[in-house]
């Protein structure tokens, strides 16, 4: 059992990294990435990956690891995590896991039911349907039941999902759902909090990493990538934000300040759907507005938990 963990989540930009390097310091804790466009081994300024001077202050895990043609997914990310978490149970070493991809979170502690990836075609052809939400309800209830009894009738997204999966399968999602693979027993030593500035805060501090990012080189490591990669905005790295808006830039498609607005208003959306995942999704996770100034105190409470000295948990 790995002797505590700490779960680091919330929206981008909100000074997560930063906190997960000041608790492992405290700690003696390794930090381990959940960030889904962090696990890529390129674009590292784009990505905001932690650099060498963070590095240096704590040990750090599952960072820039896939090359840019592999997709990122939360089965993936589970078959690497367990073996660091393992052998952080092998050595009694906290952890501190550390991300703004919720689902990854939520699947290691709640378990990943076992759906494969839903071929293009199957989910052109559903997306395409001029339906409204009720009456493809309808249609769903008609070949899976349990499942439509689950969903409201106004919940296109999840409806869709639900006809997909069991047009891929030939099994209901419901019955998928009730094989998923058990979580992992972290034996009850877990507390997560999500880092959720107030949004004015958050999208200071998105347009000044945006520009701290150009200035550090992002433009000349993405035309890089571009110039050994000619096919990089259909490789699933390009699902990086601000990759395939400063990529129409270099190409002569876009002004440089067309991208930078873009890629701020497509980040400012993300962050968005995070705040939404984390408050909705994962529950117990205890929620902070903690920025700047602020996070030492909270690394110093949370570096203490983690060596044992507070009660407090998930």
């Amino acid at each position: 059992m790995v002797s505590r963990i700490l779960f680091i989540g919330g929206t981008t930009a909100s000074g997560k990294s930063e906190l997960a390097v000041a608790v492992a310091r405290r700690a003696g804790a390794l930090v381990v990435n959940a960030d889904a466009q962090q696990l890529y081994r390129d674009l590292p300024i784009l990505t905001a990956r932690p650099g060498p001077a963070e590095e240096a202050r704590a040990e750090h895990r599952l960072y820039g690891l896939l090359p840019p043609e592999a997709a990122t997914s939360a089965g993936r990310w589970l078959e690497l995590v367990l073996p660091v978490l393992r052998q952080a149970e092998g050595e009694g070493r906290p952890v501190v896991l550390v991300g703004g991809t919720g689902l990854y979170m939520k699947c290691l502690l709640e378990g990943l039911a076992p759906i494969p990836p839903i071929p293009p075609e199957i989910r052109a052809h559903f997306r395409s349907l001029a339906l409204p939400a009720p009456e493809l309800h309808r249609m769903l209830a008609a070949r899976d039941p349990v499942t439509a009894a689950r969903l409201r009738p106004g919940d296109r997204q999840r409806i869709l999902r639900a006809l997909e999966v069991l047009e891929t399968t030939g099994r209901p999602l419901a019955e998928l759902q009730r094989a998923t693979v058990p979580p992992l027993d972290l034996g009850g030593r877990v507390r997560g909090i999500a880092l959720l500035p107030p949004r004015e805060r958050l999208l200071e501090r998105i347009v000044r990493r945006l520009d701290a990012m150009l200035a550090a080189g992002a433009l000349e490591e993405l035309a890089a990538l571009h110039a050994r990669r000619p096919e990089l905005e259909e490789l699933p790295i390009a699902r990086v934000h601000g990759c395939r808006e400063f990529l129409a830039f270099l190409a002569g498609r876009a002004t440089r300040e067309w991208a930078r607005q873009r890629t701020i208003e497509v980040t400012r959306r993300y962050a968005k759907r995070q705040r939404t995942f984390f408050r909705h999704q994962l529950p117990a996770f205890a929620l902070h507005e903690a920025t700047g100034a602020s996070l030492p105190d909270l690394a110093r409470e949370l570096g203490d938990w983690l060596l044992g000295r507070d009660g407090a948990s998930c």
